[in-house]
């Protein structure tokens, strides 16, 4: 991949050429991005509720099963059959919202409850994604 990094100011009439400090960086998108290939899922955020945190709709979510989950972590969460993205609360068992529009809620030994892994990292495409576009119309079954 190639890293062109541009700098501009603000009331500027033009800038320089991006070929200009053209660098070319040993980088993956992949090495950056996933640090357990085998452990690692993708998502996509549906909703408001984690915006606090910069995690708005259709966001990308990259999911590792493989690191440790800590309090106060992001999460991906299979509550009561719908899977959830949250801050998880351990000390208090509630999975909260960033977002003060929605409530945190209890898990209690009655809900079904299980962490998919940890938000690692959240991607925001600025134009929407063919390849996301044709997944999405990929139904299962």
């Amino acid at each position: 991949m190639n890293i062109i990094p541009i700098l501009a100011s603000a009331g500027i009439t033009g800038f320089e050429s991006p070929a200009a400090d053209y660098k070319q960086l040993p980088l993956s998108l992949d090495e950056l991005l996933i640090e357990h290939p085998s452990a690692t899922f993708i998502g996509q955020a549906m909703g408001d509720s984690m915006q606090g945190v910069g995690i708005y709709d259709g966001d990308i979510l990259i999911v590792d099963r493989h690191v440790d989950m800590r309090n106060l972590d992001v999460i991906v969460a299979n509550y009561n059959g719908t899977f959830v993205c949250k801050i998880i609360d351990k000390v208090n068992r509630q999975l909260l919202s960033a977002n003060e529009n929605h409530m945190s809620t209890a898990i209690t030994e009655h809900d079904t409850f299980s962490v998919e892994g940890v938000v690692v990292r959240s991607i925001r495409c600025h134009r929407k994604s063919p390849v996301l576009e044709r997944a999405a119309n990929v139904r299962p079954g």
